[in-house]
């Protein structure tokens, strides 16, 4: 590509990027790595260690840069600007990632089923669904995830944290996901709206079970007896009957 270095171990490691070389493996999970600066951070996510610590909140962090983004949201600090619509953003993937929904690009291409993703780490991590590779594992009970943020709710189940508490009644929640389909509770939002009959749900699971009234799918099926249900719940109450 014509770039150039001032010292020769910089270019050596430069050109990985053409090679696609990976010498440095991590021995916890096999995932390979270009530069040993790149392995030496990834450990931090099988031993747990965060040694970069936000002095305004007290959140840690396995990385440096990862700390100076945090920070970002204390200071209000969005330097990446949009032309196109106006958003900002407090960190520079953030942003490219952003600009891709304009332009539609998914240049992350899976070979095996040829599904395509706007982030790189989208492909990492849908790539995992036909390897069945689970890297992250619990220290505490040895059970392992495919993906980090799983990792990260299930380890709640040992600290019993909920970060996530509700201003309206105070619930809390570990799962952000959760918290939030909770606060429709309160507000009365359904985002998610039948195209077939304009009937509104407040969660994405309960509009495709009513969709099946519409379609007369049924893909629960007793295994005693060959009947079907278009819900599980109905077919865990008819499994009674064979008990």
């Amino acid at each position: 590509c014509g770039k150039n270095f001032r010292q020769n171990c910089h270019l050596v490691k430069h050109e990985r990027i053409h090679t696609g070389e990976k010498p440095y493996q991590c021995l916890e999970c096999g995932k390979n790595f270009r530069q040993k600066g790149g392995l030496f951070r990834h450990k931090r996510i099988h031993t747990g260690e965060k040694p970069y610590r936000c002095l305004e909140c007290g959140k840690s962090f396995g990385d440096n840069s990862s700390l100076f983004r945090h920070k970002r949201i204390h200071t209000g600090e969005k330097p990446y600007y949009c032309k196109e619509c106006g958003k900002s953003f407090n960190c520079s993937s953030y942003f490219i990632c952003h600009k891709r929904i304009h332009t539609g690009e998914k240049p992350y291409k899976c070979l095996e089923c040829g599904k395509s993703f706007n982030k790189s780490s989208c492909l990492t991590s849908h790539k995992r669904k036909h390897t069945g590779e689970k890297p992250y594992k619990c220290r505490e009970c040895g059970k392992r995830f495919s993906y980090s943020f799983d990792l990260r709710y299930h380890q709640r189940i040992h600290t019993g944290e909920k970060p996530y508490r509700c201003p309206e009644c105070g619930k809390s929640f570990c799962k952000y996901t959760d918290f939030i389909r909770h606060k429709r509770i309160h507000t009365g939002e359904k985002p998610y709206k039948c195209l077939e009959c304009g009937k509104s749900f407040t969660q994405n699971g309960n509009l495709i079970t009513h969709k099946r009234i519409h379609t007369g799918e049924k893909p629960y099926k007793c295994t005693q007896c060959g009947k079907s249900f278009s819900q599980k719940s109905h077919l865990s109450k008819h499994e009674r009957i064979h008990t």
